[in-house]
């Protein structure tokens, strides 16, 4: 691929926040439209490979051929059929900090080179804003927002989170929910090393959960509420989650005629 179109001008895109603090920015990388071609390309043959090799986990249902957020929402369906028996069931909601952003190049191709795919290098970067550019950069860290290839790319570097879970496991990109039944010691023992599993993944990989974003949600009126642990850290337990854009309740849902349903 030519030099040229591995260059790519980085937008900052405001999120929340204060304006005035970087960190509330979302970096996505625009680059030229015969360089996303080649992209395209590129990705047709990187998809059919890990599709013959079923290299990505079932687990994962962000940028995966036949998932969506429709088959992630709906592994609800076991979690609502356990409450419905008047099983406790707590689900453990995790996020990474800036994952896209902070993936390091060397776990990454070393990911790569293991299931077959040649690294990649060469690519730089700028900081374009108001009309005024920064000089060119290389890229050191991360995989390029907005770009044709980032998704299922970072996809590969997460493939490997949550192997040899004990409780179910479910993934939207980098998006986690954990969850399992929760009405005897021998579940909360299970989500917690699960929990210590996802933490010893994260400190290989050098990433970090949101603090922000690390939430437990625990359904069924006679849960016996247990706190759970993630980098030295007690989680927090919510009365609802959002889960990708559906609100999530702790309270059994309610049909007209006041009967649970």
């Amino acid at each position: 691929m030519p030099e040229d179109w591995r260059k790519g001008n980085v937008t900052p895109i405001f999120k929340k926040g204060k304006k005035e603090d970087p960190g509330n920015y979302r970096p996505v990388s625009l680059t030229l439209i015969p360089g996303k071609v080649m992209e395209q390309l590129i990705l047709g043959t990187i998809s059919r490979l890990m599709e013959d090799e079923e290299v990505i986990r079932s687990s994962q249902h962000g940028f995966t051929k036949g998932k969506s957020c429709l088959t992630k929402l709906l592994t609800c369906d076991e979690m609502t059929g356990l409450v419905d028996e008047g099983r406790a069931v707590d689900i453990v909601y995790l996020d990474f900090r800036k994952a896209f952003d902070t993936v390091s190049p060397k776990i990454f191709i070393d990911k790569l080179l293991k299931y077959g795919l040649d690294e990649q290098n060469g690519q730089a970067q700028r900081v374009v804003i108001s009309g005024t550019k920064s000089s060119w950069r290389p890229v050191t860290s991360g995989v390029p927002q907005h770009s044709v290839l980032g998704p299922v790319l970072f996809n590969i570097f997460i493939n490997d989170l949550g192997g040899g879970a004990e409780c179910t496991l479910s993934k939207f990109a980098d998006d986690t929910k954990l969850r399992g039944v929760a009405d005897m010691p021998e579940g909360h023992a299970a989500i917690q090393r699960d929990l210590d599993k996802l933490e010893k993944w994260a400190d290989r990989n050098l990433m970090k959960f949101n603090k922000g974003k690390r939430k437990v949600l625990q359904l069924e009126g006679n849960n016996p509420m247990h706190q759970y642990i993630l980098q030295a850290a007690q989680l927090e337990s919510g009365l609802a989650e959002e889960d990708l854009g559906v609100l999530v309740d702790h309270e059994p849902a309610m049909c007209p005629c006041g009967k649970g349903g």
